[in-house]
């Protein structure tokens, strides 16, 4: 694969309707449900302000992006990273986009201080988990030996 200018770059509040969206794209590929563009760009434009997300886009459409949260952990006062979203277009799939966003992911975190990363995704996005094992993500807790961790959710 050749080597792709993939220009990873920190979002704004200002690039809020950007992060809209590219964010409705992905959940309307994926038949989730999203409330529009507009209430996404506000939202979006009030977190990355508050500094409540960090995001990051790539190419210059832009045609990709990833969306990091951090917490406090009570365990030891360092932050947590959670890898929330990671989407490219389908046109720009194979480029290398996805790779240099977790890369960048990753590099944030780090700089953050996170001690780990986590993230989830779905059992049949073999492309993601792809990515992720290829970068050193494993599903499993304590390594290869370690049991299967499992996600769960409800609705409130």
């Amino acid at each position: 694969m050749a080597e792709v200018d993939a220009g990873i770059r920190r979002a704004s509040a200002a690039d809020g309707g950007d992060v809209a969206r590219l964010l409705h794209e992905f959940n309307s590929e994926y038949d989730e449900p999203t409330p529009g563009i507009e209430a996404l760009a506000e939202n979006a434009a009030s977190l990355l302000d508050a500094g409540e997300i960090t995001v990051l886009l790539a190419g210059a459409g832009p045609d990709g992006f990833c969306l990091l949260r951090f917490h406090r952990s009570i365990y030891n006062g360092m932050p947590d990273a959670y890898l929330q979203e990671l989407y490219v277009v389908p046109g720009r799939r194979g480029e290398g986009l996805g790779r240099a966003l977790l890369e960048g992911a990753l590099d944030a975190a780090r700089e953050a201080g996170a001690p780990h990363i986590e993230l989830t995704t779905g059992e049949t996005d073999t492309e993601a988990r792809s990515l992720y094992e290829s970068a050193g993500f494993t599903n499993l807790e304590g390594g290869p030996d370690g049991p299967r961790m499992l996600y769960y959710e409800r609705e409130l």
